[in-house]
C-alpha cells in the first residue's frame, strides 16, 4: 500500500466494508450520506451532481456494471455533502444489484437523507451484450 500509515475516517471505513466480498442491496449503509445546511431555503435552485465512477455487480452474470450517475435536485434545507456522496456510491462496488434497482435505491436513500423539493437520479450504464441501459427515477413532493 502506498500510504500504509494513512488513517481512514469513519465514512471511508463504512464505504469500504464491502471490499473483497459480494453483498446485497440491504447491506448498503445510507448513513454514509451526510448533509450540509442550505443557507437560502427560500430560493429554489437546481443542483446537479455527476459521478462517472459508479460500479456494482450484475446479480445475473456476476460481472461488473459501470455507470455515470447523475443526480438533479432542488434542495429544501439540506445539501448533499460531496465526499460522503462519493463514498456512498463507492459502497455499491461489490453489491449484487440490477441497474434499475440501484438507481431506485440511490434515489430513495438520497430523498430520505436530504428531503428535497424534487430529485431525479439517472444511471447511464455502459454497454453490455451490445446494449446500453439508461435508467431514470424521479421524486417530486406531493
Amino acid at each position: 500500500m502506498i500510504y500504509e500509515d494513512r488513517l481512514s475516517n469513519e465514512i471511508e471505513k463504512k464505504a469500504k466494508k464491502t471490499l473483497g466480498q459480494t453483498f446485497l442491496p440491504k447491506d448498503i449503509d445510507a448513513h454514509i450520506l451526510q448533509t450540509i445546511a442550505y443557507e437560502y431555503p427560500k430560493r429554489k435552485i437546481n443542483v446537479e451532481l455527476t459521478s462517472n465512477e459508479f460500479t456494482c455487480i450484475c446479480p445475473f452474470s456476476g460481472l461488473p456494471d459501470f455507470a455515470v450517475i447523475t443526480v438533479h435536485y432542488t434542495p429544501r434545507k439540506k445539501l448533499i455533502e460531496l465526499k460522503a456522496f462519493k463514498y456512498y456510491l463507492y459502497s455499491y462496488r461489490n453489491v449484487k444489484i440490477y441497474n434499475e434497482h440501484a438507481v431506485n435505491k440511490i434515489l430513495e436513500d438520497l430523498v430520505n437523507t436530504v428531503k428535497p423539493w424534487a430529485m431525479t437520479v439517472i444511471g447511464e450504464f455502459t454497454v453490455r451484450g451490445g446494449a446500453t441501459n439508461k435508467v431514470t427515477a424521479e421524486y417530486k413532493e406531493k
